[in-house]
């Protein structure tokens, strides 16, 4: 068994994932990247093939016994110009002169306290909270980021915040996109090749 009779690297294939799931043993929290040809990304992946890998590990997880209690966050790292137009708001500056995002040197040149390399926010991209707890047909526009999930992990399991210089501490919450008070029983199971629900 992985990690138990070898040592773990925390690093494991989809398949593996799958088959812990099957046999019973979701892991508390995963991180899932698709294969590069569904992965999203411009130029290699396409919608649909993004649309097979997202509606058939939804398909999959929904219909666990686990699911009453998971909460699935699909992600993305990069816009690959597929999003979106709207530049996002620079709400902390790096002190670096090498950040580009609004043009060489702008960002960060009057900041003493900032960071190195974390001019930013980038550009908006898609995050989608599913789970018995997501609220229903709703849509937050609260600012979150990629730390909101990193934020998410340590409230849920009370862990505390990493520290001082982590964007955790500064993250959106997913609150307000969530009714743990009543969780929602229904499930929606997808076409992969045509994301219309399942007959």
């Amino acid at each position: 068994m992985i990690g138990k009779t070898d040592q773990a690297n925390h690093q494991y294939d989809l398949t593996d994932f799958m088959n812990a799931v099957s046999a019973g043993n979701m892991p508390a929290v995963s991180f899932l990247k698709a294969k590069r040809s569904q992965d999203g990304h411009a130029g290699y992946s396409s919608p649909l093939d993004e649309q097979e890998f997202i509606v058939s590990t939804l398909n999959a997880l929904q219909q666990r016994p686990e699911w009453s209690s998971t909460a699935v966050i699909i992600a993305y790292d990069d816009s690959d110009g597929w999003y979106d137009h709207q530049m996002s708001p620079i709400l902390r500056q790096s002190v670096s002169s090498q950040d580009a995002l609004s043009g060489v040197g702008h960002c960060g040149t009057t900041n003493t306290g900032g960071i190195p390399g974390r001019c930013g926010y980038g550009p908006r991209l898609p995050l989608l909270l599913i789970s018995p707890f997501a609220k229903a047909n709703f849509v937050d526009n609260a600012l979150t980021d990629q730390s909101s999930i990193l934020r998410f992990i340590e409230d849920d399991f009370a862990l505390g915040r990493i520290g001082t210089k982590s964007s955790d501490q500064f993250a959106g919450t997913f609150n307000n996109m969530l009714n743990l008070a009543k969780p929602r029983t229904d499930i929606l199971i997808l076409d992969s090749s045509t994301g219309e629900p399942a007959p």
